[in-house]
């Protein structure tokens, strides 16, 4: 009996120095598993969208011009971040600002997909679904805000910086695998609408865990405003007024918006000219998602120390190098060279697809660190809708210069052309790199 009580105390933490280790680890599992659950769901939303892409090619019969304008009309939802960024920065429900605006960004995400699924695939209008494809929208960049909130806020707490941040990069990276992998098997396998019924019902699981999370057991920091979301805006305002703030968002809004957008005609060039199979280009997503979880790792090992402006430099001059690649490919060498196509598309092509997203990265981690307490929601949700808007607006350059180099569904003979076109408007940023700071210092919030 006493050897009994004997082992029974030693499992018990004996000093308040215990107890808290026990609770601050126990802290740290909920974030987590809130934040992997939330980041791997922003990296599945491939998998539902590799369907609606080819549905609205073979299903709508969509021009490429047409097709990427609604893909780029879709993320109109995402420029309105900062909005809801300071909505949950503002206002509280039972005590809780981000929990209740990810549960509820999930739960209207899972309304637009049921939507759609409960449309029958071959009589859904073109207008039903750019409506739901906007609601599904609204509802995800809802989601972000708040997870990039809870990222931002959990980083001040920590002595480094980007630890979180590559751990949300890996998160929505292993999402962005497995959602392509499966997509890639599924879009030829499966209707487009079960695939929209599947991704709701994991939407509705994601709901349903993170309800039965209380935002108090995150212990994140109480960073309130006593004024509401007018006091909200106008701090905003002031960090924005910053050079060091507003300098590298300009700069890096700037570098996504003057590259035309070729995807629509790349993709009918893979599927219709090159007849390249749907699980080809599944893969190739597979490949540029497993460098993507690659580069969160590399980056948080060996990278992150060294100066932002050097790095996302680097990662821009790699993406102009790239497009010249893709020209080559268009023009043939590479095929002259022996090199199947369908292995061009899955390596290069797969690679430039997320080299676009290799300089959010280090930018977000930039951004966290000058970014002053209290406004993280709402300053990186600006950011983000400036890369959102600026996205939106590379699409349209890029149903532009399609039509300008005279691209079609069955003329492809310029886009070669718009290709190297697309090159030189994405080492022009490289001109004006020093917006970006070398070393950046933590700011501190002004009284």
């Amino acid at each position: 009996m006493e050897l009994s009580s004997r082992n029974k105390s030693k499992t018990i933490p004996e000093t308040s120095n215990d107890r808290n280790k026990y609770e601050k680890r126990g802290r740290k599992g909920r974030r987590e598993m809130l934040l992997g659950l939330g980041f791997w769901m922003q990296g599945f939303r491939c998998f539902p969208w590799m369907a609606v892409i080819f549905f609205l090619k073979d299903g709508l019969r969509l021009d490429p011009s047409t097709l990427q304008i609604l893909l780029s009309s879709a993320n109109l939802p995402m420029v309105a971040k900062p909005f809801y960024g300071l909505l949950s920065d503002s206002f509280y429900f039972f005590g809780q600002h981000r929990i209740p605006y990810i549960a509820g960004g999930a739960l209207l995400q899972a309304i637009s997909w049921f939507a759609i699924a409960s449309s029958p695939s071959s009589t859904i209008s073109f207008f039903t679904i750019t409506v739901c494809l906007l609601l599904g929208n609204l509802g995800a960049s809802i989601v972000e805000v708040a997870n990039d909130a809870v990222v931002a806020e959990c980083a001040k707490q920590s002595t480094n910086t980007s630890d979180l941040q590559s751990f949300a990069w890996v998160a929505s990276s292993i999402g962005g695998i497995s959602g392509n992998l499966a997509g890639g098997l599924s879009v030829d396998r499966f209707s487009p609408r079960a695939m929209f019924l599947l991704f709701g019902i994991l939407l509705i699981v994601q709901f349903c865990i993170t309800v039965s999370v209380s935002e108090k057991s995150l212990d994140l920091p109480n960073n309130r405003s006593k004024h509401g979301i007018g006091s909200q805006f106008v701090e905003l305002l002031q960090v924005l007024k910053k050079p060091e703030i507003h300098q590298p968002i300009i700069w890096f809004s700037a570098s996504f918006a003057v590259i035309p957008a070729l995807t629509g005609s790349m993709f009918y060039y893979q599927t219709q000219h090159l007849n390249i199979d749907s699980s080809v280009l599944g893969v190739s997503k597979v490949f540029g998602q497993i460098t993507m979880l690659l580069w969160g790792v590399v980056y948080n090992r060996h990278l992150k120390s060294l100066p932002p402006r050097k790095l996302i430099s680097s990662i821009q001059g790699a993406m102009a190098v790239l497009m010249v690649s893709d020209a080559l490919f268009v023009n043939g060498l590479y095929r002259s060279l022996g090199v199947p196509d369908s292995v061009y598309v899955v390596v290069v092509s797969g690679f430039l697809e997320v080299l676009y997203y290799f300089k959010i990265l280090p930018f977000s981690v930039l951004m966290a660190k000058l970014c002053p307490p209290g406004c993280e929601g709402s300053l990186m949700a600006f950011v983000m809708s400036t890369i959102a808007l600026a996205f939106i607006v590379a699409g349209y350059l890029g149903v532009t210069l399609a039509s300008w180099v005279q691209v079609t569904e069955t003329d492809v003979s310029g886009l070669r052309n718009g290709l190297v076109v697309q090159a030189v408007c994405t080492v022009v940023p490289l001109l004006w790199v020093s917006y970006i700071p070398e070393s950046p210092r933590p700011r501190k919030k002004e009284e």
